[in-house]
């Protein structure tokens, strides 16, 4: 009888100039130890935002990109593209 396993790994993260951090996961299917399918999932995250349930990898690379200047750089820069 074949064993099928899921896997889900974070196998990529990339700070941008801004602070935005983007990250993928992805869902690896492995059937009797040989992987046979692979999804992604991609998430991006703004400086300061909220990282509850965000992944504890995420979340130190997160902590270290946003300093404060970072997150004031970032809202400032938003709020000058809300204003007409």
């Amino acid at each position: 009888m074949s064993t099928f396993t899921e896997t889900k790994v974070i196998d990529q993260i990339t700070v941008t100039e801004n602070g935005t951090v983007l990250y993928r996961e992805a869902t690896r299917i492995s059937k009797d130890g040989d992987q046979i399918a692979q999804t992604y999932h991609r998430t991006s995250l703004t400086p300061g935002q909220d990282l509850t349930g965000q992944p504890a990898n995420v979340v130190a690379i997160c902590n270290a990109a946003w300093t404060d200047e970072v997150v004031a750089a970032y809202q400032a820069a938003q709020a000058n593209r809300e204003t007409p």
